[in-house]
């Protein structure tokens, strides 16, 4: 059998490969094993796919499945030789203990990595083993999109509803990771990929001493995407500059852009982000990313958990709110003594302005032409109604609830002084559901005595908190993993053989059935058919 060294296909008397257009008549250069290495008696090596300080990564075929595999080799450069054709690594004396413990080190990194294999964003270690003087890995081969080829298909950039799905599971790989003491410090989009299924794959692996300047290691780091203290020399890398690194790659998948690099945003730290890219996302998105890229460390989003909240949720607008509704409302009992309604606006116009500026100056500086709150305000006194008991007979505050918010939106465009928000912070609701208005402020019915504009915040259903799981069974990858997205659930593919499942249909959950319910935005594996296994023939 004549393989390809580039693909790892076969190509008979071929020179240059049919497939990839690979030129097998060239060597392989030193330091990189020679084309057709053999290792662990199993795993032939091809081309060199990249390198860094630590490692370098070929691609390769293994003997014993048919399959094409990835050899990740250490490789520390600087601190070995290895002579043309050679494939044993040669250390100099001075040299050997530093080898040696940074040799420990990447072996237990993806010894741990191994271990993570129900997390689907990270790859999947088949082998570690140590020959040639040093250590290999032995790592899954899949199909995949570069991340920026993707991004680039998809009009230069995603919208939320499809980033979201895509990074909820990279966050929750990492926390992962960091539990068990390590982790990437290299997320950005180059070490991003895109699966046939539609899920994100993580690359790039490599120990803390490799993320990092001041080690023995030669340090690959990702400008736009590296966090400040990365360029600092031993400075402690954890899961704070972790969360710098998933907030720049998200960040690049909302806006197409990366950061500015962190040298230059030591020195203005602004994000730049256009205002027609601000108007498509949702506030609470924006100011999560803004928080996870502040320069200085105690700023910035500090764990996974707050990660993850912020990018569901927007507590700060809901805080900026109550507090402007705190202070109108100190200012109203007030106003007799201190000239009536215009101090009474002037004043919650500085609470608000002085409030917005704090969470911009927190949360990074966007640039916004619309403020949510202008016109909360507007309009005359309130009228006490305490003494009276006339029944009103004038205009009211229309009434949203009970519509979805594409029709409340319509119905407040017929209504001329009517000013629509739809509030950041959704809730459950049993009696609503997800998408429709469930209440909102001011109420509708109340009378409207004031002429003008009027703003009113409306609030969404998510619909039930807890959600039955529908059945899959038999319906393509696709149309299953777009069912269980639409009804509120993260959802992760494990494949197998199955003689009575077509290839490429769901064989059912792996630890629930159809029927069983979970709470909203609960994480569910489907199990995938691989097809029929095929049988090993003697030769």
């Amino acid at each position: 059998m004549s393989l390809c060294m580039g693909c790892m296909r076969e190509i008979g008397d071929h020179v240059q490969c049919p497939s990839c257009g690979f030129d097998n008549s060239k060597e392989q250069h030193s330091p990189f094993l020679p084309y057709g290495t053999v290792l662990h008696g199993r795993y032939i090596v091809g081309s060199v796919i990249d390198t860094n300080g630590e490692s370098s990564r070929y691609i390769a075929f293994d003997k014993q499945t048919g399959d094409v595999a990835i050899v990740c080799e250490f490789l520390p450069m600087g601190l070995f030789e290895r002579e043309h054709d050679e494939t044993k690594l040669r250390v100099r004396f001075e040299n050997d203990d530093i080898f040696r413990k940074l040799m420990s080190d990447f072996i237990s990194y993806f010894r741990t990595i191994a271990e993570l294999k129900d997390f689907s964003a990270l790859i999947r270690i088949h082998n570690i083993f140590q020959e040639n003087n040093t250590a290999y890995v032995i790592e899954e081969n899949q199909d995949l999109i570069p991340f920026e080829e993707y991004v680039e298909r998809s009009n230069g950039h995603l919208d939320w509803d499809i980033a979201r799905p895509l990074f909820m599971p990279v966050i929750s790989a990492l926390e992962a990771m960091h539990r068990r003491g390590l982790g990437h410090y290299a997320i950005s989009p180059k070490n991003m990929y895109v699966t046939a299924y539609g899920k994100i794959k993580i690359g790039g692996f490599a120990t803390a001493n490799e993320r990092k300047r001041g080690t023995p290691l030669k340090s690959q780091l990702y400008s736009g995407c590296a966090a400040p203290e990365q360029y600092e020399n031993n400075f402690p890398i954890d899961s704070i500059t972790e969360i710098y690194g998933i907030s720049a790659t998200l960040f690049y998948a909302l806006t197409g852009n990366l950061p500015a690099s962190a040298k230059d945003r030591m020195k203005d730290s602004r994000l730049l982000m256009s205002t027609s890219t601000v108007k498509r996302l949702p506030p609470h998105v924006v100011t999560a990313i803004a928080n996870g890229l502040q320069v200085k460390r105690e700023n910035r989003i500090t764990d996974f958990d707050d990660l993850r909240s912020q990018l569901s949720v927007s507590h700060t607008a809901q805080a900026i709110q109550e507090e402007i509704s705190r202070t109108a409302n100190m200012h109203v009992k007030g106003s007799d003594k201190n000239g009536g309604a215009g101090s009474t606006h002037r004043a919650a116009a500085i609470v608000a302005a002085f409030l917005t500026i704090i969470i911009l100056g927190t949360a990074g500086v966007f640039f916004v032409l619309a403020n949510p709150f202008e016109g909360a305000f507007r309009g005359g006194n309130e009228e006490d109604t305490t003494a009276t008991t006339e029944v009103w007979t004038g205009e009211t505050i229309p009434n949203f609830v009970g519509m979805t918010y594409k029709e409340a939106k319509e119905a407040a465009e017929d209504t001329s002084n009517v000013k629509l928000f739809r509030d950041t912070e959704e809730s459950y609701s049993d009696q609503y559901a997800e998408g429709v208005v469930m209440s909102q402020s001011p109420k509708g019915g109340d009378r409207l005595t004031a002429s003008g504009e009027i703003s009113i915040t409306v609030k969404i259903s998510k619909g039930m908190q807890m959600r039955e799981l529908p059945s899959v069974k038999d319906k393509s990858v696709d149309t299953a993993a777009k069912t269980l997205a639409n009804d509120g659930f993260v959802v992760n593919a494990e494949y197998q053989y199955s003689e009575k499942i077509e290839e490429g249909r769901v064989i059912g959950y792996k630890e629930y059935k159809a029927g069983d319910t979970l709470e909203h935005g609960s994480t569910v594996t489907i199990i995938v058919s691989k097809g029929e296994e095929a049988t090993q023939r003697p030769t």
